[in-house]
């Protein structure tokens, strides 16, 4: 058995008005993949940042390498060899990959002047250690996210850290580039490294990690082997209730016959080629395939967000002229953004606010006055119908987790009575339990006989929420799928254009 690296006893935390976490544990052994699971709110952040030394725990102890020490700061942290990689970055990018790896510990003649040659030879080594093959005078600005992801990484391993914290680290990464950071993670588990492994990737947390510590509601519930037990236990761990992934059976009858939209040859560039479909009301359609195959390009195309070289869009039957988002909302669309806080909420601004401001024009008074009451009355409306979580209506959206946040923009869009509704990544950054509601919603939104477009790079919710799935590879549909017989592997054949043979 491996010794154990870190182990938290006891650890509670409160917060005005919130008891964040109470009597928590959490024991990491040597170099292996420990990861830390919870629905949002659940308490895995705040037991991190306790650990880190941005907060300091109210109560409880924390032992390194078995001796029982204090972290009051990051500090603190670090020259114990605590580090986390925040799944928002934390790089500077108008500096070079060198100078962040080495910011705040500089590499100097004589403890004077700064020794770029050094610096640089040492990055570059580091950077070799991750598979990045990067001239380490590259500004950072330069890089892709996954690229800045293997850059915080070495800066990790630069402070000779034996624990790495690693939050949602795939989520904006290519399958290709999730397969480079699990080679890293293997390399790094034989060096002796530890990692915390914090995902909503069920299946991720299957194949890499090696047990896996459970919260809910701010306690301990169990640390469990994960290869000995069953995603369906962790998961009931997790949300404190059975939850099955399993296609429902539904009524087909309830995808009418009127087509709401059509898109003809629609084009941008290299990448969206010639794409052709079409929705009826009631529908669920998927679009699936791999990152970069276009996917997000045509929803923009169609929402009027970026404009198409070619192509034609009909509303009922009728050719209509999409220039702009807001020609779009006119004609009925929708367009929830797979990064919601940046185009689909104003997060300091209240639930009731956010869920009114597409609408202002029907909530007006005479005279142009905005009728309060009637926007206080619809807003509580669409959080009751939705089972919005919040506070308040007056509570600053910000303060609601993802899932809670998803809801209140698709609040937005049925109060505009949006008829087509293009859901972009609808579960990115969410957890488990939300997850389950968000596709619930999604197919209530169906039966109200909305039209429904579901982009998602999670296959196993596209094959259990759409009614069809059109697949798209560089651009092009590469094919259509009936989500009633359709695989993950027919999926994946479409996505790649490869011919995957089994045994």
């Amino acid at each position: 058995m491996r010794e154990t690296m870190i182990e938290m006893r006891g650890i509670s935390k409160a917060f005005p008005g919130v008891q964040a976490l109470r009597d928590c544990s959490l024991e990491v052994r040597q170099g292996e993949v420990h990861a830390l699971l919870g629905e949002n709110g659940a308490g895995k952040s705040t037991l991190m940042k306790i650990l880190t030394g941005i907060y300091q725990a109210d109560a409880g102890e924390i032992f390194f390498n078995g001796r029982k020490t204090k972290i009051t700061s990051v500090l603190d942290a670090r020259a114990l060899g605590i580090t986390m990689i925040h799944q928002e970055l934390n790089l500077l990018s108008n500096l070079t990959i060198a100078q962040n790896i080495f910011i705040g510990k500089e590499i100097k003649h004589h403890g004077v002047f700064l020794d770029e040659r050094a610096t640089v030879a040492m990055a570059a080594e580091l950077l070799d250690r991750v598979s990045l093959h990067v001239d380490p005078k590259t500004t950072v600005s330069e890089l892709t996210v996954a690229q800045q992801q293997m850059v915080e990484i070495a800066k990790a391993i630069s402070y000779n850290s034996r624990v790495i914290i690693m939050d949602e680290p795939t989520a904006p990464l290519s399958n290709s580039e999730i397969e480079s950071l699990f080679a890293i993670i293997s390399e790094m588990k034989k060096s002796g490294i530890s990692i915390i492994y914090i995902s909503h990737r069920m299946d991720e947390i299957k194949r890499i990690c090696d047990r896996a510590t459970i919260l809910r509601d701010g306690q301990y519930i169990s640390t469990v082997d994960v290869a000995s037990t069953s995603l369906d236990d962790i998961i009931a761990a997790m949300v404190g209730r059975k939850i099955a992934y399993v296609r429902k059976s539904r009524d087909k009858s309830r995808i009418l016959e009127d087509e709401i939209l059509r898109v003809e040859h629609l084009n941008s560039g290299s990448k969206v080629k010639d794409v052709s479909f079409s929705l009826r009301k009631g529908e669920i359609l998927g679009f699936a395939g791999l990152v970069g195959a276009g996917r997000t390009e045509t929803a923009r195309l169609i929402f009027g967000a970026d404009l198409p070289d070619g192509g034609e869009i009909y509303i009922g039957g009728e050719k209509v002229l999409i220039k702009s988002p807001f020609d779009a909302v006119r004609c009925g669309i929708g367009y929830l953004s797979e990064d919601r806080k940046r185009f689909g909420l104003i997060t300091e601004m209240s639930v009731e606010n956010n869920i009114t401001i597409a609408s202002i024009p029907k909530l007006c008074k005479a005279f142009g006055y905005i009728n309060k009451t009637k926007c206080r009355i619809e807003a509580k409306k669409y959080t009751e119908r939705l089972k919005v979580k919040a506070p308040s209506l007056d509570a600053l959206v910000s303060s609601l987790s993802g899932g809670n946040q998803q809801k209140i923009v698709v609040a937005k869009w049925l109060l505009r009575d949006t008829d087509v509704l293009i859901f972009d990544e609808p579960t990115r950054g969410i957890d488990i339990g939300a997850k389950d509601e968000i596709c619930e919603l999604l197919i209530s939104l169906a039966d109200m006989g909305k039209a429904v477009i579901m982009i998602s790079s999670e296959m196993q919710e596209i094959l259990r929420v759409c009614d069809r799935i059109l697949v798209m590879h560089e651009g092009e549909i590469a094919g259509e799928l009936d989500a009633d017989s359709a695989t993950q592997e027919d999926i994946m054949r479409l996505a790649s254009k490869c011919d995957m043979q089994t045994e």
